[in-house]
């Protein structure tokens, strides 16, 4: 699932694409959104809410995209092939000379602009970490609800509903930076802990937010990521993807398992985030 900087670079492209142009034809799946309800208004926003993809028209209505594990925006030249099959595309908007096709998106509606503020999927949204100015007092609220207290820390920064834009490779990373026990409960941690990681996840995520090169480690020459000196590839995070091999740290063997409701893979050192009040899961 596209993490919150991949979907704040998707919202950049698409509002160089679509910003200010008249969408001369729109059409979607066959049973599915009534995409065609934009063409012949104007793209007036193009932004990222988290995870949340939205174009508004000066039509009053904004074509709302989550796409989850396996979908995608693409861009295209008018009449360049795509790389997709076109049985594949939910969304598509043309604006004459440019294409945007929205592939594989199992969330894609029409709505209306005004209704934003109360659709249940955007108003649950907890604050947006690259946004703007980002609530992390807010935040923390939310993590420190009685619903989250035995919640695993890691599956916590995976709740949307707390702060939105954090994914698995960050939950994984930050909870490693802070030497947190990711199965640890929420209700473990002190609130200074709790900050930092929001704080982290904060940076880390605005760090990458121009750049697909994610990478979540200093620089060679001990700059913070996103600046200085980029590490060679295969050389940026610190456990994400790392199973078996040393922990850049200590040299114990990363470890990795999945859990929470949503089966998610969760790497970290053993040494490094030593068990605190969590209970390992099985797998």
């Amino acid at each position: 699932m596209p993490e919150g900087d991949t979907l704040f670079r998707t919202a950049e492209v698409l509002r160089s694409v679509l910003g200010g142009r008249r969408i001369v034809a729109a059409r979607g799946r066959a049973g599915g959104a009534h995409v065609e309800r934009l063409a012949g208004s104007t793209v007036t926003d193009v932004r990222a809410q988290g995870k949340h993809l939205l174009i508004g028209t000066d039509a009053g209505l904004t074509l709302h995209t989550h796409l989850r594990m396996h979908g995608s925006w693409h861009r295209y030249r008018a009449g360049e092939s795509w790389r997709r099959a076109p049985s594949t595309a939910v969304a598509v908007l043309d604006v004459g000379d440019a294409v945007a096709v929205c592939f594989d998106a199992p969330v894609v509606e029409v709505i209306e602009t005004r209704a934003l503020a109360i659709h249940p999927a955007l108003r649950a949204l907890g604050p947006d970490l690259l946004g703007a100015d980002p609530d992390l007092g807010e935040a923390l609220r939310r993590l420190r609800s009685t619903s989250r207290a035995d919640v695993a820390i890691g599956d916590a920064l995976l709740d949307q509903r707390a702060q939105a834009g954090l994914g698995n490779v960050y939950r994984s990373e930050e909870c490693f930076i802070e030497r947190v026990d990711p199965f640890a409960p929420v209700g473990a941690f002190d609130d200074a802990t709790l900050r930092r990681l929001l704080a982290t996840g904060r940076r880390l995520l605005d760090a990458n937010r121009s750049t697909p090169l994610r990478t979540t480690m200093p620089g060679p020459d001990g700059s913070p990521p996103g600046a200085g000196t980029p590490r060679p590839r295969g050389d940026r995070l610190w456990v994400y993807g790392r199973t078996g091999r040393p922990c850049r740290r200590c040299g114990t063997p990363v470890a990795s398992t999945t859990s929470g409701p949503l089966a998610r893979r969760t790497y970290w050192c053993p040494a490094c985030q030593a068990p605190r009040t969590g209970t390992l899961p099985d797998g």
